[in-house]
């Protein structure tokens, strides 16, 4: 979803926290569906973990692709090790809610607030804006906290990323999305440029899309639920109407009414920034979409109760009989 969301063809992906290079593969196979080479990208990861480093080397060389992963692991807070790199599209993962992290006060990352120190959460998004390029944009997945918390200062900083226009769609997902946690997620996209050019034909300066997910989805298993294609499809197809592009990544035909954006009661809201403040900035999408319009039933209140009056008397009937069995049935077991 994050791949088709930010349809990476060409330029710097960046993931710093890549675990095994998933997001990179991913992008591979996105330019593979659009008849493109994976060498239009260089990829750029940071991995703390030695053995899901090497992995991650070993993931990009059997598909081809050009990646740079620093000459070894590291912690990307304590030991940035792409300093200097400026991304087009950056695609993260990152662990949620870390309570022991290397926490800088004095950090230059932090420009719109410190992190509080029980959580690395606003630390990961901060990174992350740093690293994008005047044109670049980010798809990140974190915990829903982080929609509309206001413990140790992230309310703060959460305003102060709204207020300089950096957030462009945050989407609600269903819960049981990942077997490690069956915690409900979210995803932010960021934006250092919402005007219309290359990236959307749309000026959507100003404004957040509003996506909320949480009744999509199929469970494959008892323990997990995954996003079909055609859930995919919905999501990402709306955030193109409402930018100006699609997932084809040829210029959008403004003629067609099902490329053109409209708000979904209930799925998908354009808020303003004046919208936003006035919510205290709270970025969680069901407190703008509203609810689903009801759909429309034309049956005669007059038959409708009628109706619904002899289901439920024949339900009394059917519980009243069910009672009589089961005291004949007692009554044969004392006997």
């Amino acid at each position: 979803m994050l791949v088709e969301m930010l349809e990476p063809t060409r330029g710097r992906v960046y993931d710093p926290c890549c675990g095994s290079g998933g997001m990179f593969v991913q992008a591979e196979k996105f330019l593979e569906n659009h008849h493109k080479e994976g060498s239009e990208l260089s990829v750029f990861g940071q991995e703390l973990n030695e053995r899901t480093w090497r992995m991650a080397k070993m993931n990009l060389a059997i598909h081809g692709l050009n990646g740079n992963l620093a000459s070894r692991w590291g912690d990307t807070f304590a030991r940035d090790q792409h300093p200097d790199m400026q991304a087009d599209y950056i695609l993260a993962n990152p662990p949620f809610n870390i309570k022991d992290w290397a926490r800088n006060e004095q950090d230059p990352r932090w420009r719109y607030g410190v992190p509080p120190a029980g959580n690395a959460n606003y630390a990961w998004i901060q990174h992350i804006i740093s690293k994008l390029n005047p044109g670049g944009s980010a798809g990140v997945v974190m915990a829903n906290g982080s929609m509309s918390s206001n413990s140790g200062g992230e309310g703060e900083i959460r305003a102060q990323l709204v207020e300089a226009d950096l957030v462009t769609c945050m989407v609600a997902l269903p819960t049981q999305l990942f077997r490690s946690t069956g915690i409900p997620v979210c995803t932010w996209f960021f934006a250092k440029d919402k005007t219309a050019g290359e990236k959307g034909s749309i000026d959507r300066t100003g404004q957040v899309l509003f996506i909320d997910a949480r009744n999509l989805g199929t469970m494959v298993d008892r323990a997990e639920r995954a996003l079909t294609d055609d859930d995919i499809a919905k999501i990402t197809g709306t955030y193109h109407a409402w930018r100006g592009t699609h997932t084809s990544v040829e210029p959008v035909e403004t003629t067609d009414a099902s490329l053109v954006y409209a708000d979904e009661p209930g799925f998908a809201y354009s808020a303003t920034l004046a919208e936003i403040k006035a919510a205290d900035y709270a970025l969680t999408p069901g407190r703008y979409v509203g609810a689903a319009e009801a759909e429309s039933d034309a049956e005669p209140i007059e038959e409708k109760i009628a109706r619904l009056s002899a289901e439920l008397f024949a339900q009394f009937d059917e519980s009243e009989r069910l009672a009589a069995v089961v005291r004949e049935q007692l009554g044969r077991v004392r006997a």
